[in-house]
């Protein structure tokens, strides 16, 4: 069954863990991570943007999809099903569809405007049960169509956004998605602490947990992160691995075509990245 992501973030934020949010982008990507979730008895929460949405046929399709195999591979850890950098009329969607959780990204709207939808969305995600995640400070790098310099967050307008009744915040601390250029300076932790004082015990966010040194990853869980976003990672494991398959000519041996077989070890690589992530996240066994 699927849950709202406010309790397990809760609970990681008390235990000083993270939660991962893993992206999914089609069915062996779902498969993957529920399966890593469940041998390491994780909470997990599956991560769907606005873009994969559309790759995936839609909110309904990918919240049918996400049910169905729960209860086929008996998933007992916690699952919540999230949409990722959503519009506000996306959110509306998937509140219809289905979904546990959403994020409203209103980070490019000015501050008043943020406002103002992130309230009217509280009320909505309070009726039909769903936690929501909201965003202040753009994020750096590119997400489905949203680009943003990595700023950091104005710490006063984190508290808010935080006031209005939201359960986790995403807080931009010089974070990218996407691959970390070399000369990333990292992560800004003054104004992480800046924004704990101000946000108090509201589980924060990191976005773009790719390439983030394992340092400051533990570090920020320190500050008070409880829940961070994984992507590009998978995608990378995933396309090497099926490179690989490839160059060995295996999809030319007997029926290696067969998708089965073919993306069978993409799987895998997501597997393992998944179960990497939730060992530094420190999140198994918490479930």
């Amino acid at each position: 069954m699927l849950v709202s992501a406010k309790e397990m973030l809760n609970k990681a934020r008390e235990g000083k863990y993270a939660v991962g949010q893993f992206n999914i982008n089609n069915l062996e990507w779902t498969k993957s991570v529920l399966l890593t979730a469940q041998e390491l008895k994780s909470p997990v929460i599956l991560g769907v943007s606005e873009g994969a949405s559309k790759y995936m046929v839609g909110y309904k399709t990918i919240a049918a999809m996400v049910k169905g195999m729960l209860e086929e591979l008996e998933i007992t850890v916690p699952v919540a099903l999230h949409l990722d950098h959503g519009s506000y009329d996306g959110c509306l969607k998937c509140v219809e569809a289905g979904f546990s959780s959403v994020m409203f990204d209103g980070s490019h709207y000015p501050i008043e405007e943020n406002v103002a939808k992130t309230t009217e969305l509280v009320k909505i995600c309070k009726e039909k049960g769903l936690s929501l995640e909201a965003e202040v400070g753009s994020i750096g790098g590119e997400e489905d169509g949203v680009i943003g310099m990595g700023e950091c967050a104005d710490p006063n307008e984190c508290k808010a956004v935080a006031d209005l009744g939201i359960d986790f915040l995403a807080a931009g601390i010089g974070n990218i998605h996407g691959k970390y250029p070399a000369n990333w300076p990292g992560l800004s932790f003054e104004t992480l602490e800046a924004i704990k004082e101000k946000v108090g015990d509201m589980p924060l966010v990191l976005h773009g947990g790719t390439g983030i040194p394992a340092d400051m990853i533990k570090r920020a869980i320190s500050l008070g992160v409880a829940k961070i976003n994984v992507n590009t990672e998978c995608q990378l494991a995933f396309a090497a691995a099926t490179r690989e398959y490839i160059e060995a000519g295996k999809d030319q041996q007997g029926k290696g075509y067969d998708p089965r077989k073919l993306l069978a070890p993409g799987a895998e690589a997501i597997k393992a990245t998944v179960k990497e992530k939730m060992e530094l996240f420190g999140s198994v066994g918490k479930a």
